[in-house]
């Protein structure tokens, strides 16, 4: 994706690789030029890559994220969005976290009706 932002995919892709490169022996110098030309960015992009993996090391590749469309009551669906507003975070995010902790708990027996 030349040009613009890559994914958190990618961006994770990128900083593996560069860890990878470091612990393979490769100086910094080096390992920026050669992220450079595998992932077509400037030498400058590269070494961001190159010193975030020297921070923190690999890092996990996310899950990529595919769009789910559910119909939710109006007032459930405002009180989500403020929700998100509030603590800062998107909706997405802030819906994933809810289902995986729904999710967590696993099956309960409900009574059929």
């Amino acid at each position: 994706m030349a040009g613009g932002r890559v994914d958190g995919v990618e961006h994770a892709l990128r900083v593996n690789a560069a860890a990878e490169l470091a612990a393979g022996g490769s100086q910094p110098v080096q390992a920026a030029r050669l992220l450079a030309v595998r992932f077509e960015v400037s030498v400058r992009q590269a070494r961001r890559y190159v010193d975030q993996a020297a921070a923190g090391g690999p890092v996990e590749v996310p899950e990529p994220a595919v769009v789910f469309t559910v119909k939710l009551p109006a007032g459930l669906a405002e009180r989500v969005r403020a929700h998100a507003r509030e603590s800062g975070s998107s909706i997405s995010a802030l819906v994933a976290r809810a289902l995986l902790e729904f999710l967590s708990r696993g099956r309960r027996q409900h009574p059929r009706r």
